[in-house]
């Protein structure tokens, strides 16, 4: 959830309208130069709105997902994407590399420039050839506007709908084009356009000298870690083709540039020494029916059958039919009654019942509300209580019609919040990776039973990419330590 901080209809329109709306779909359905290609192509959004449309979305990202506080690891992802821009088609957007405090294999690039990079695909990397092969394919995406090219299609299959609603108002409710926002990250991309991003991270990697090889190594670790899930690609490799297909046509564009051999390895595999590794527990942990947060010493209960997601600024539990939501975030006030009296200011919030009632002992108040929305009224209570001289919301809501059935559950849920107590939780750290030399070759799972490594062989090897059966060599090696 959060660190240090808490980081929570017209029946018909007449027929002249749609006459109308011709012209404008004419007008508006422009082409542009695809800048990798030189071909013509349509394009509804230029450049500017490119970068704004990938600015908002980078605001929503790093508040919703978080980023990894780790100077050294962040300035070589920046370092390294910063250099590989340069040598691209579209030096000159607002390139920005992030890396996002998430356990998952993943990397992944918005509109405009903007690109990240999970801790968790840095701790399965062997090098910096690697990691610029990864920075370079995601880059692709961006200067080959592919983001921008499916919206661009989409907004021409829902243009006339969107030009209706600037007639018709009553339409607007059925927009889907405005607020893309976090729904840039659920794009995905086809075959052609995988490809291609993958023969443009190649020839970025390659002008800077690194190794072209190393990205096949990478997507033959995506390949071992499916068959180690059952399957299930990892998020970054989810489209077409699959990873061993592109592996082996990444190995032929390499034979292109036998000039380009740097890897820089050993530098890489030094700076990942203490990074997090799988889920951080300071940050919030679910277990045996609790939510614990040992970095902000709270903690409640959550009811049976209930799911919660610990995000970056807020917790969020839904009821097993989806028909309840609450939601626990930071408040911006000094005391429960202010933060009470801020929710309760706000449009379309009608109050109900107000009282002040702590909670085990905390100082907290109590709001009971009902807020109208397009789709209908929502009810539910919110308690606002202090710990540690921090004020948090706790809201529970549903639709009105079923609030009588969801009240005690959430009053339970509210009434639990308390301060986090038990030594073994406030104590708890995550796991993190350790870079140790080995000065002897060693089969992997002798060195998890030499090494007091806390994962099992199959990890080890993944994160040193090599099968749990092979040996791992004299050198620098990762190990998971608790």
């Amino acid at each position: 959830m959060v660190r240090r901080s808490f980081r929570i209809v017209s029946r018909s329109a007449p027929r002249r309208t749609t006459l109308v709306l011709v012209p404008f779909l004419t007008m508006l359905a422009s082409c542009a130069t695809n800048p990798v290609t030189g071909e013509r192509e349509l394009s509804l959004i230029g450049e500017q709105e490119e970068v704004q449309m990938g600015r908002e979305a980078d605001r929503q990202v790093v508040s919703s997902m978080g980023l990894v506080e780790d100077p050294e690891i962040s300035a070589l992802v920046e370092e390294t994407g910063q250099a590989l821009a340069a040598v691209s088609e579209r030096p000159d957007l607002p390139w920005t590399f992030r890396v996002i405090d998430d356990p998952t294999v993943n990397a992944f690039a918005l509109p405009g420039g903007f690109v990240y990079v999970t801790r968790g695909m840095l701790a399965h990397l062997e090098s910096e050839a690697q990691l610029a092969g990864i920075l370079g394919h995601e880059i692709g995406h961006v200067t080959a506007r592919h983001s921008v090219n499916q919206i661009s299609r989409r907004q021409l299959a829902s243009l006339g709908l969107g030009l209706g609603m600037v007639l018709v108002p009553e339409l607007r409710r059925f927009d889907q084009i405005a607020g893309l926002g976090m729904q840039l990250l659920f794009l995905k991309f086809g075959r052609d356009d995988e490809r291609q991003s993958d023969e443009l991270g190649v020839e970025y990697m390659t002008q800077l000298g690194y190794d072209p090889a190393e990205l096949a190594d990478v997507f033959g670790l995506l390949e071992r870690k499916s068959q180690a899930e059952g399957g299930a690609l990892p998020s970054w490799a989810s489209t077409h083709p699959q990873p061993g297909e592109r592996q082996s046509t990444i190995l032929a564009l390499a034979e292109q540039y036998p000039a380009a051999r740097t890897v820089e390895r050993d530098a890489y595999l030094t700076r990942l020494d203490g990074l997090v590794f799988g889920d951080d527990p300071r940050n919030g942990f679910f277990r045996d029916g609790w939510f614990h947060h040992p970095e902000l010493t709270f903690r409640f209960a959550l009811p049976r059958g209930w799911q919660g997601l610990n995000g970056d600024r807020s917790v969020q539990l839904m009821g097993p039919d989806q028909d309840v939501i609450m939601v626990l975030q930071l408040a911006d006030a000094s005391d429960p009654r202010a933060a009470a009296e801020q929710f309760a200011a706000q449009d379309g919030v009608r109050v109900q019942g107000t009282r002040s009632a702590s909670i085990h002992g905390l100082d907290a108040f109590w709001v009971d509300f009902s807020v109208e929305t397009g789709e209908g009224t929502l009810a539910g209570r919110a308690a606002f209580p202090r710990v540690e001289g921090r004020v948090y919301a706790f809201y529970g809501f549903s639709a009105a019609s079923r609030w009588s059935g969801h009240q005690s559950a959430v009053t339970d849920v509210l009434g639990s919040f308390q301060r986090e107590t038990d030594p073994a939780v406030l104590a708890v750290t995550p796991d993190r990776i350790d870079v140790l030399s080995l000065d002897h070759a060693l089969s992997v799972r002798d060195f998890v039973r030499e090494y007091q490594v806390a994962t099992d062989a199959a990890t080890v090897a993944l994160i040193n990419q090599v099968w749990d059966t092979e040996r791992l060599e004299p050198g620098w090696v990762k190990r998971v330590v608790s």
